[in-house]
């Protein structure tokens, strides 16, 4: 093997160190894909290098979750596919060079019940691939986004699927420890089956040059590497077997064998003709092995006789290790590079399922044959531009993701953000108002506009302030719920016990709770929504599933002792209750809706139901009141969003399109009530945003955000003075975070915040509750599994000594009221009070006086390069002297007594010739710095007298060699 000079390497990468047993790169014969540090981002990088420019390295965000596999097709070299735990496998169209890398997916297949582990396309047909997830093995027609087949018969977790080379058989390797060949055509079954390895630790799979033989890598009972060759003919007992050496690391499965953790790769040559594992060669890596891929053999050197390519991923880069064959004459040996299967798949998928066993047409890898044809798959066509319409704009947001650490705040993406895309113009306006300087309009003119916000930073506050020791939490409300609600005194949290408990936690009392029972609420039916009063931080509406609204009193102290009577029980619905929304400014106005697919306007004063909203076909998701409190929107699981006058009739004012998925969907007042943002799926199950003018919802969507693929829906949390919404789901560890505009780009991406564990919920608390001296944009309550922890998103700023008024904008005062409940419903309508967040001691940055730019001192070079050498020497030696201090302040060591004359060695100081030694026990010298000196190099001796002082030492010049 010929390991490439560092020349060659892809270094200044970071790559992903997951616990996946797959490769982790694979590789074309134009692009390289490899798994970065970051779960559900690739890097793409070009296999070969552009002359001496520097190859760079692209991040596409593929999924939500770890890439688990991936995938490139033999045909086409800018199609791949890849895998994730996310349980769906995605196929993307790579761009070529100079072009954008794509927003989104071209193809989905899925998604699975379990994390996608394997898959790998077809090496005859375009269009067909088979994946592994859990138990599951299905081939898959990509066109129809349809599965053929499902292969049956695993009883544990299959570790490897893989063609055989005339696509005829699949080979799986199972973590039950049997190796099984499968004809799908003919049937599900296995057609044959075998014990494999003894240990039932990662094993794969490889097909050799014949479709009769392939190897297969392990562990044995002992623990060493294990490697055997099959013969599916005899397929009793392998033909033969080796043990390579005792290790923790996991094989790639690869002709070479590499175990990633390790620093060593083996290649073997298989003999058809004897059939045996002959050792041609080990290889000891410089770097630990994170993954291996195989170049294709079109992509090789074949005229410096190259017969094979690794390529190894390590932590910081990519090595190439080439395997060559000494020979004298520089031309193409046919011996070493027979004919090998071209770029033209050789049948359709219906074709292939139907029977056809064509062999793709063979090409020889002689320079002077080329070029052959090439192929491009209509699976996903090329990018073309977008024209210029009036459709929505789509989005896809990458992923960046993720550390595992505590409180992690990941960047925003370098790929084309959402936040900037290429084809749509800045937009210079703000939700809060607040302007934009001229060289900033100058830079978002070049890269497009960014929201002042994206550095935004969440962090989990200290420990002191965290509720712990929860037990028995109720983690599965409905949908519709946010699982908790929370106000500046307490959080109601259900719990999973019988009759509907719920507890009332005081966040002005933080610590570990009891390991006794807590005083609860007992509701007497199961928890489906609850909500705290705006206006009464005491009283708690509680929603069941008995169809009834119950209103509990919490005294001022705190509840100390069981609740069994609510104060008001509201009946009215038919059905269990979904959701439940306090009026923003008229106190004791509910609004609630109910699986009998009516919204009730409740009177709390009356204890009724004054207004009854209808017109849903289906079940409501979600309801929300406008800021100014006239309109009510909801939206529907039969597809469409609705907004409604309540006091104008019982039937929606306008209607327009919402989410095509079924699975959920929130909905929530943006922009000052302008735009109506709803968060849900779209056919595929992909999580989305989308955002609506309220005044056209007919219109459909302005604008179209895709985020991710995960079974929960997204929750907003609005901030209307910021214009930020933090979205995120029960059971996530992402809280994404967007500027929302009412006009293009719409959504300016903004840091997210990741924790290392899943959540059961996150609310926002009030803007009096944010730190405004740390600039604390937003300060939320996230419930973990067992504990309730602040999080604060807090703006990185120069100078915190002043009020940050460009991003505190006078709040609403949301805790009291504008209206009574009789007076909104006989037509009243208010707007709320405002209230300015500067402290008394603090001045507002926008009045603060400006700095005066820092004096830049000349350089030493503008002083010394008109002066002789006499004159720099003495300014040196003078600069060396001034930083020892003053020589008339008095020093620590003035108080000392003074050294007497007898106490000395000798009363000279020894002379120590040119190029001798100083002893150690001489504690004089000491060297200039190099950049001070004169001459090759300056001794300064210091010879004390009576004390320490600088003004009674001599400094004597000499030169050394």
């Amino acid at each position: 093997p010929w390991r490439s000079a560092r020349l060659a390497w892809i270094s200044d990468i970071r790559a992903g160190t997951a616990p996946s047993c797959r490769n982790h790169i694979k590789s074309s014969c134009s692009l390289i894909a490899f798994n970065s540090d970051c779960p559900g981002v690739l890097g793409i990088v070009p296999l070969q290098g552009q002359g001496e420019d520097k190859r760079r390295v692209a991040h596409l965000g593929c999924h939500s979750d770890l890439v688990t596999d991936l995938d490139f097709s033999p045909f086409d070299d800018f199609l791949l596919a890849t895998g994730s735990a996310d349980r769906t496998v995605k196929l993307w169209r790579l761009p070529g060079p100079g072009q954008a890398l794509p927003s989104a997916p071209g193809v989905v297949l899925g998604p699975e019940d379990l994390p996608v582990e394997v898959l790998q396309f077809h090496p005859t047909s375009d269009g067909i691939l088979v994946s592994a997830a859990g138990t599951t093995v299905k081939v898959w027609d990509a066109a129809k986004q349809q599965p053929l087949t499902e292969l049956a018969a695993h009883g544990d977790l299959v570790q490897s699927a893989v063609w055989s080379r005339d696509g005829a058989l699949v080979g799986t390797a199972c973590k039950d420890k049997q190796l099984r060949i499968f004809d799908p055509r003919t049937k599900p079954q296995a057609s044959q089956s075998m014990q494999a390895h003894e240990n039932s630790r990662d094993s794969r799979l490889a097909w050799m040059g014949t479709w009769e033989h392939l190897v297969s890598t392990g562990f044995n009972q002992m623990r060493e590497h294990e490697v055997k060759l099959w013969d599916t003919r005899f397929f009793s007992s392998a033909l033969a077997s080796l043990t390579l050496d005792t290790s923790l690391g996991q094989q790639t499965g690869l002709s070479s064998d590499s175990f990633q953790g390790e620093r060593q790769l083996y290649c073997y040559e298989v003999v058809p003709q004897q059939p045996a594992l002959s050792p041609v060669t080990q290889c000891v890596l410089e770097s630990v092995l994170r993954g291996a891929a195989l170049v294709p053999r079109q992509a090789l050197a074949v005229m410096s006789c190259e017969v094979l390519r690794v390529l190894q991923l390590s932590d910081t880069a990519i090595v190439p290790i080439g395997y060559h064959v000494p020979r004298k004459a520089v031309e193409f040996h046919e011996d070493l590079f027979p004919d090998t299967a071209g770029c033209v798949p050789a049948t359709d998928p219906h074709s292939w399922w139907a029977g056809d066993n064509q062999q793709v047409q063979k090409v020889s890898l002689n320079p002077a044959c080329r070029p052959h044809p090439s192929f491009t798959s209509c699976l996903v066509p090329p990018m073309e531009p977008l024209p210029d319409t009036a459709q929505p704009v789509v989005m896809e947001t990458p992923v960046g993701d993720a550390d595992a650490s505590e409180g992690f705040s990941s960047p925003p993406s370098s790929l084309t953000s959402p936040s900037t895309p290429s084809s749509l113009g800045p937009s210079l306006s703000s939700t809060s108002g607040i302007g934009t300087s001229p060289s900033l309009r100058s830079l978002q003119s070049l890269l497009g506009p960014s929201s002042k916000f994206r550095h935004a930073q969440g962090t989990v506050l200290h420990r002191d302030s965290h509720i712990t020791n929860l037990k028995g939490l109720n983690l599965t409300t409905p949908g519709e719920s946010d699982g908790f609600c929370a106000n500046k005194l307490r959080v109601a949290v259900p719990l999973l016990s019988s009759g509907g408990q719920v507890a009332v936690l005081e966040l002005r009392k933080p610590g570990r709770l009891p390991d006794t029972a807590l005083p609860t609420l007992q509701n007497g039916a199961a928890v489906t929504d609850l909500a705290w009063d705006p206006f009464d931080p005491h009283r708690l509406a509680v929603a069941g599933e008995d169809a009834r609204i119950r209103l509990w009193r919490v005294p001022t102290e705190g509840l100390e002792e069981v609740l069994t009577t609510p104060e008001t029980v509201l009946t009215g619905h038919t059905e269990k209750i979904c959701s439940l929304r306090f009026h923003p400014l008229a106190a004791d106005v509910l609004a609630s809706s109910s699986y009998d697919l009516t919204v009730r306007i409740w009177d709390l004063q009356a204890g009724a139901d004054r207004l009854k909203l209808q017109g849903h076909q289906d079940q409501i998701f979600s309801l929300a009141w406008s800021p100014d409190g006239q309109q009510l929107a909801t939206v529907c699981k039969d597809g469409r969003v609705r907004v409604y006058r309540p006091r104008s009739g019982p039937e929606p004012l306008q209607e327009g399109p919402g989410p095509k998925g079924g699975r959920g969907a929130r909905i929530v007042w943006v922009c000052d009530g302008r735009c109506l943002l709803v968060s849900g799926f779209d056919s595929q199950s992909e999580r989305q945003l989308l955002l609506y003018e309220a005044e056209a919802l007919a219109g459909g969507p302005l604008a179209v955000l895709g985020l991710d693929v995960a079974p929960s829906t997204l929750l907003p949390s609005y901030d209307p003075d910021t214009g930020l919404v933090l979205l995120t789901g029960k059971g996530d560890t992402r809280v994404f975070l967007y500027e929302l505009l009412p006009e293009s780009p719409f959504f300016l991406e903004c840091n997210s915040f990741t924790s290392p564990d899943p959540h059961k919920g996150l609310v926002l608390l009030p803007k009096t509750e944010c730190d405004v001296r740390e600039v604390e944009l937003m300060r939320c309550l996230r419930l973990r599994q067992s504990s309730l922890e602040p999080v604060a998103f807090r703006l990185p700023r120069v100078r915190k000594e002043f009020f940050q008024d460009d991003v505190f904008p006078d709040t609403a005062v949301s805790w009291e009221p504008v209206l009574s409940a009789e007076a909104w419903l006989q037509g009243a309508n208010g707007q709320p009070w405002l209230l300015s967040l500067q402290p008394p001691d603090m001045s507002p940055v926008s009045q603060a006086p400006r700095e005066a730019p820092a004096r830049r001192a000349p350089s030493s070079a503008q002083y010394l390069e008109k002066k002789s050498d006499q004159q720099k020497k003495e300014e040196l030696l003078n600069a060396m002297v001034a930083k020892l201090g003053n020589r008339e302040d008095p020093l620590p060591q003035d108080s000392f007594e003074g050294v007497d004359e007898d106490e000395w060695v000798s009363s000279e100081w020894p002379h120590f010739p040119a190029g001798s030694a100083v002893p150690r026990t001489c504690h004089g010298a000491c060297l200039l710095p190099s950049q001070a000196l004169l001459t090759p190099s300056h001794l300064l001796v210091f010879r004390p007298r009576t004390s320490l002082r600088p003004r009674h030492l001599h400094l004597t010049c000499a030169a050394t060699s």
